[in-house]
């Protein structure tokens, strides 16, 4: 049986400097699916220049912070002292722990001649026992990012989070969670088996699509109902499309969000606050680790 859809919305604009940005996640009609509790599309952008000024040194608690860089090169620093550049096809991922400083900067990718940066953030909530862990962080390249062709040829699938068939993504998980990148061409189709009671959604981030026999828009994040069931997702543009599948098991634990900490309880963000105006998530020396690797 196929699924239904619960509904569908466009996300709201969030930009940051000349990167524009649309919060996809979370909007008027959910706070999170499965795990995952925040995306912004930082959508397709020419950049001409290079520039050493991230997002802006932050912190965060509680979660894991995944950026997919479709296009581009991102720059990663954070206050436990890691740093890496990561390239087109690459992942960033971090896991916050009980806290930590980052700040990410996105520029064009120096292994290609293309000028196109576009890449998404999540935000994954994690279980209450692991976020008293220390921080933990892995720089994913391209060519570690798992990828299943479909055998007759109209397209792929990237496994960045989760598994699928026999693939395994590199990123540790602590619940049952997927986040798929999927490339149809013109006219092909792809079916995805969902199990009962998993939280599941699309995100259409450049083209439209027919899922379940109802067309969807161009920047369209849809949600499903909770049934087993299947998706089929249809690509009727002339052109490659590409679209993202994420979700999982629904968070069992209470959920209390604010600012950059996503956490159990209304005292653990305060907790969260407090230890980070106390200096207790340290400093970021971007000069030191820059200088580690150039």
């Amino acid at each position: 049986m196929k699924k239904k859809s619960s509904f569908s919305t466009q996300g709201q604009r969030a930009d940051i400097g000349d990167l524009a940005i649309y919060r996809i996640l979370p909007n008027r009609y959910a706070d999170a699916v499965g795990p995952f509790v925040f995306l912004d599309h930082i959508v397709p952008t020419l950049r001409t220049k290079v520039t050493k000024e991230g997002t802006g040194a932050h912190p965060h608690r509680g979660i894991a912070t995944l950026t997919y860089i479709l296009n581009g090169e991102d720059e990663h620093f954070d206050s436990a002292g890691n740093y890496a550049k990561v390239h087109s096809g690459g992942v960033q991922w971090m896991n916050a722990g009980n806290g930590i400083i980052h700040d990410e900067t996105l520029n064009y990718d120096s292994k290609t001649d293309s000028k196109l940066v576009h890449a998404f953030q999540f935000w994954i909530n994690l279980p209450a026992a692991i976020k008293a862990q220390q921080p933990a962080y892995l720089a994913i390249e391209g060519n570690q990012v798992p990828v299943k062709t479909f055998p007759d040829g109209p397209g792929w699938l990237r496994v960045v989070t989760g598994s699928y068939e026999a693939l395994n993504a590199v990123i540790p998980t602590y619940s049952k969670q997927f986040l798929y990148h999927i490339q149809l061409e013109p006219g092909a189709g792809f079916t995805l088996d969902v199990a009962d009671q998993l939280e599941v959604a699309a995100y259409l981030p450049t083209q439209s699509a027919t899922i379940n026999d109802e067309t969807f828009e161009a920047g369209d994040f849809i949600e499903f109902d909770r049934a087993a069931g299947t998706l089929e997702i249809r690509n009727a543009n002339a052109e490659a499309s590409d679209y993202l599948l994420f979700g999982g098991e629904t968070y069992q634990e209470p959920i209390a969000a604010e600012g950059p900490f996503v956490m159990n309880s209304k005292l653990d963000i305060a907790n969260a606050y407090r230890d980070f105006y106390n200096g207790d998530y340290g400093t970021i020396d971007y000069e030191k680790q820059r200088s580690k690797v150039e």
